[in-house]
């Protein structure tokens, strides 16, 4: 993932098997400039390897990169471009044992959370980027949105590595999030939104990072 000079959307989808499950990453990824797909296990049982595999075909068969969700040798075993560590009390360990599978010609970066510290040290050690989510057990959410908003401001205006928005929850906090100097902005496809409908919502994602109206 390089520093962009026009912010874009990664798409986070669960790994699932089926028609169903293909053609609505294909209307998303049809439908916007996608920057990159981010695959994570459908539950918190391990990977479907094929359900993985299967978008990886799809997504870079269009040209969009694809990260495998913190389990590097999978990424490798489908051939994905790389594979993202979520946050975790260990997470510079984590980036490194993953980028000793990946190597240096796959992508790896790593979600710092809410630590300065831990992001400074992912960017010495070679992380191709690093992102600042909101870990899932906060319950103070309004605070921890700020701190996020905070982290990429600052790590955009004095580090080269490209930043990450994760847990992004809304258009609204796409837009912002962007301009404050997120490389890429990560949101979830819905899973409860029709397929007819999954073209309009990536559009208007799109424009809202983009900084710009969506087309009617």
């Amino acid at each position: 993932m390089a520093h962009e000079d026009q912010p874009k959307l990664c798409i986070v989808v669960a790994a699932a098997m089926g028609q169903d499950a293909i053609e609505r990453v294909s209307v998303v990824l049809d439908s916007a400039d996608i920057g990159v797909l981010l695959v994570t296990p459908a539950s918190v049982e391990p990977f479907d390897a094929a359900a993985a595999g299967a978008l990886v075909g799809v997504a870079q068969a269009k040209g969009v990169p694809v990260l495998i969700e913190g389990d590097a040798q999978l990424a490798r075993a489908v051939c994905a471009d790389g594979v993202h560590m979520p946050w975790s009390k260990d997470t510079v360990a984590r980036y490194g044992e993953a980028r000793q599978i990946m190597g240096s010609r796959f992508s790896v970066g790593a979600d710092a959370g809410p630590s300065r510290d831990d992001a400074m040290a992912l960017g010495e050690a070679g992380a191709d980027y690093v992102g600042f989510g909101i870990p899932a057990n906060l319950e103070e959410r309004e605070m921890a949105c700020a701190r996020r908003l905070a982290l990429i401001e600052w790590w955009s205006e004095i580090f080269e590595v490209p930043c990450v928005a994760f847990d992004v929850e809304t258009s609204e906090d796409a837009a912002v999030l962007a301009h404050a100097g997120a490389d890429f902005v990560a949101l979830a496809m819905p899973t409860d939104l029709a397929i007819k409908k999954l073209a309009r919502w990536a559009q208007d994602l799109a424009a809202a990072v983009a900084g710009r109206e969506a087309t009617a």
